[in-house]
């Protein structure tokens, strides 16, 4: 089946296509770099894997609520737009509403993985292109990976938003080597990391919660990529490089705050969109998660120091300032273990399992060894009367 005949609504364009900017930069320097680069480059060589192997594609889903989250999740629930519903339509509702948001998710993924190659090819020191390399096969893991989620436990997708689409565009058609970091290993890795937190730890589903988590421990070390490349860069920028670079992110965060207003599934649905983005906008959860999305950008964006007071104020303005004190590497360290923590507690599972069905396996041959040990001891069938044997 092809990926087109999942979408909702028909995507605009079979293949979209940008086209290239910029240089490639070869370097004749292969000796020693920066420390935590290398270091970071290390982690994501030893901390590849595979998500046929590490996923546990076995569990069963509900199509209509793959991450078993309660109605009060929904944008529209406690409305009238929710009231008038019956249970079918809020579970029709809420299986699309999760679809857009993990094509979101997985479109973000192919971009990443397209921003992560074009560093590979435009940054000029070698131990960033080897990180970047890294993360190429990262990347299109997740792209694989939520590809998967989506075709064979939902059955339904959404094409790309247009306010992602848009900052896409901004982030990879713009020559200059630092954009794609920029865009992407800040906004759009930023955002995406939150919003996988939230969604992790809100999940009551096995499935779902593994692939949030596998997925958040390599986002954190692209972030952290991001981080160590900028704060280096940036340090000797110019009054009139830096105000560019803030104007990018103030209008890319503007662009994030709108990404999860779902206003396609509420057309496709054929509800009032205006009425559902309105009920969007004032909904108890979506107001905490869409300030929850910004709790990786902020802190970030201060580490690598675009921290005028413009930059305050516009993070105030979207209310998500007092996110700038948030240790990042606690976060992602905290990000990691938990990843690891499910690993061993999947391992715990099956080695119990291993041992159960030994168990079984060896009471099942004493059982059978027992039978025919009182089979040779009994007499033959001869000696028994006719209406014994019979």
């Amino acid at each position: 089946m092809s990926t087109h005949d999942l979408y909702a609504v028909p995507a605009d364009l079979a293949t979209w296509e940008l086209a290239a900017t910029g240089h490639a930069r070869f370097t004749w320097e292969y000796d020693a770099g920066r420390d935590r680069l290398l270091s970071l480059y290390q982690r994501g060589k030893d901390k590849q894997w595979d998500a046929t192997d590490r996923i546990d594609w076995d569990v069963e889903v509900d199509p209509a609520n793959p991450l078993g989250l309660p109605s009060g999740t929904n944008p529209l629930h406690g409305t009238d737009l929710w009231d008038g519903m019956d249970p079918d339509g809020r579970r029709d509702m809420g299986r699309h509403v999760m679809a857009w948001q993990f094509s979101q998710f997985l479109h973000g993924e192919q971009a990443a993985m397209l921003c992560s190659a074009r560093i590979v090819e435009s940054v000029p020191d070698l131990d960033a292109k080897f990180y970047a390399a890294t993360q190429v096969m990262d990347e299109a893991r997740h792209a694989e990976t939520y590809a998967r989620f989506l075709k064979d436990k939902v059955g339904l997708a959404y094409p790309i938003n247009p306010s992602l689409k848009s900052l896409l565009d901004n982030t990879l058609s713009d020559s200059r080597w630092d954009m794609p970091y920029l865009g992407m290993q800040v906004l759009i890795e930023g955002l995406a990391l939150a919003a996988f937190g939230v969604l992790r730890d809100l999940t009551s589903q096995p499935l779902a919660k593994q692939i949030l988590a596998y997925v958040m421990a390599d986002e954190a070390r692209h972030v952290a990529f991001g981080r160590i490349a900028l704060k280096e860069r940036y340090a000797d920028l110019s009054a009139a490089e830096r105000a560019d670079r803030e104007d990018f992110v103030l209008d890319g965060c503007h662009l994030m705050n709108e990404r999860f207003r779902g206003e396609e599934v509420w057309a496709n649905l054929g509800l009032d969109v205006s009425a559902c983005a309105v009920a969007t906008d004032r909904s108890p959860y979506m107001r905490a998660f869409r300030a929850q999305l910004f709790s990786r950008i902020v802190p970030v964006v201060k580490d690598i120091g675009l921290w005028s007071d413009r930059m305050r104020d516009g993070f105030d303005q979207l209310g998500v300032l007092a996110h700038e004190g948030i240790d990042l590497d606690a976060l992602m360290l905290q990000d990691e273990r938990t990843a690891e923590a499910m690993d061993a507690a999947r391992l715990a599972e099956q080695a119990e399992m291993t041992v159960r069905s030994a168990e079984v396996d060896a009471t099942i041959a004493a059982g059978s060894e027992a039978d025919v040990s009182r089979g040779a001891a009994l007499p033959p069938d001869a000696a028994y009367p006719q209406q014994v044997r019979s």
